[in-house]
């Protein structure tokens, strides 16, 4: 089985995110930039299927500046074999994504496309769903737990009520929740072996996908401050409190 992970270039989860004074947009200047959280989950799932002798081989695509070549590499040092690396400095929607991760799916011919459920960046969790109705394939979306099945995959779901297992024929696209497992630290063997992998530059012209916006960002603010909370002396006052603010 080959494994196609998809990875993005995103502000580091542990910044705080500051809006640009004239409400543009966000702040990129000297930010630390990492891989999507949720996309280190999907590379060492599919790492770890290459580990168990489920998959092959394991190719890293992303889509971005240059600087998305750093992203490639940490998912090259945990353990993927080559990666793919679309240049583009524009801003890229989940329907353009999906457009190009389709276009790579028909060249590499991959047997599953796994990637994280949702950028942290944008929170759109579109591009998996896109990608699946593109291809037309099968897809298991928040998956917790992911199995191999003769040549089908059996795919545990969070969902609202629980959990959800559903049995998808290959190849599929499948999108990984966060309590899937838990990303290795990559090792300084590793990484230095990561500097020596493949990685193949292309633009979104090569695969001749338009990636102009369909979408106008009108204005971005920071979410209101919140205000602080008030003591109270005993259960009744807390219950008073609350029917007041019609809470309850």
């Amino acid at each position: 089985m080959k494994v196609l992970v998809p990875v993005k270039r995103v502000i580091d989860y542990n910044v705080k995110v500051r809006v640009k004074p004239d409400q543009t947009g966000v702040d990129l200047a000297n930010v630390k930039m990492s891989m999507n959280p949720f996309d280190e989950i999907s590379v060492e799932e599919a790492v770890r299927m290459k580990e168990a002798g489920i998959a092959t081989e394991v190719v890293v695509v992303s889509i971005g500046p240059q600087q998305a070549q750093e992203t490639i590499r940490t998912a090259l040092a945990m353990g993927a074999d080559r990666g793919i690396l679309i240049k583009t400095d524009a801003m890229v929607e989940p329907l353009a994504v999906a457009k190009l991760l389709a276009k790579v799916v028909a060249d590499e011919k991959p047997d599953l496309v796994l990637l994280g459920k949702q950028a942290i960046d944008d929170d759109s969790n579109q591009t998996g769903q896109m990608l699946a109705a593109l291809l037309d394939w099968p897809q298991g979306t928040f998956a917790y737990k992911i199995e191999k099945d003769g040549d089908a995959l059996k795919v545990t779901r969070e969902v609202d009520g629980g959990l959800q297992t559903v049995k998808l024929q290959t190849p599929a696209v499948v999108t990984v929740d966060l309590r899937l497992n838990e990303p290795r630290y990559a090792s300084l063997p590793n990484i230095m072996k990561a500097k020596k992998k493949e990685i193949s530059e292309k633009s979104p012209a090569d695969y001749g996908v338009d990636i102009t916006p369909r979408l106008t960002v009108v204005k971005v603010t920071e979410p209101a401050a919140r205000s602080g909370g008030v003591k109270v002396e005993d259960v009744a006052a807390l219950v008073a409190k609350l029917k007041t603010a019609g809470a309850v």
